[in-house]
């Protein structure tokens, strides 16, 4: 199920992103990044609409997912 970022309180849609941002195994290459650096990153995405976030009923976790 897709969740329409805009409709997430900003403190929300952060922590959304963080969580996922923070994950083991996520992958930027050979450059470090801040954790602003990325979440700014993640909102562009969002806002440019090449990735959106998904919600999984089942496991009751969000992911943010490639269009």
């Amino acid at each position: 199920m897709e969740i329409p970022y805009q409709k997430l309180a900003p403190a929300v849609l952060r922590a959304v992103i963080e969580e996922f941002v923070t994950r083991e195994g996520t992958d930027y290459g050979a450059n470090d990044f801040s954790l602003d650096s990325k979440v700014a990153q993640v909102i562009r995405q969002l806002d440019e609409g090449s990735i959106f976030i998904s919600y999984d009923s089942q496991s009751g976790s969000c992911h943010l997912r490639k269009r």
